[in-house]
């Protein structure tokens, strides 16, 4: 079974987090909340996809629910 941490580590080995934070405690359905630079000048979709390619086939084999809150450092800033 996965946890939220191993989840948290899969994405930050593959996608530069400033905050990345993680819930789930039946380890298939997530909640997040990344904020990345990546994000920057993307859209909703296209900063989901880059967390879905950071994920690679554990989207498919591991995890059956992610839900995300994505953020660019600026937008992060301005919504603390």
């Amino acid at each position: 079974m996965l946890s939220a941490q191993q989840l948290e580590t899969y994405i930050t080995q593959n996608l530069a987090c400033e905050y990345i934070k993680v819930l789930g405690d039946d380890g298939t359905h997530f909640e997040a909340v990344i904020v990345s630079p990546a994000f920057s000048g993307k859209n909703m979709v296209q900063q989901h996809q880059l967390v879905y390619a950071a994920l690679g086939d554990r989207m498919r084999e591991e995890i059956h629910a992610l839900s995300m809150k994505t953020y660019t450092p600026e937008q992060w800033l301005l919504r603390n």
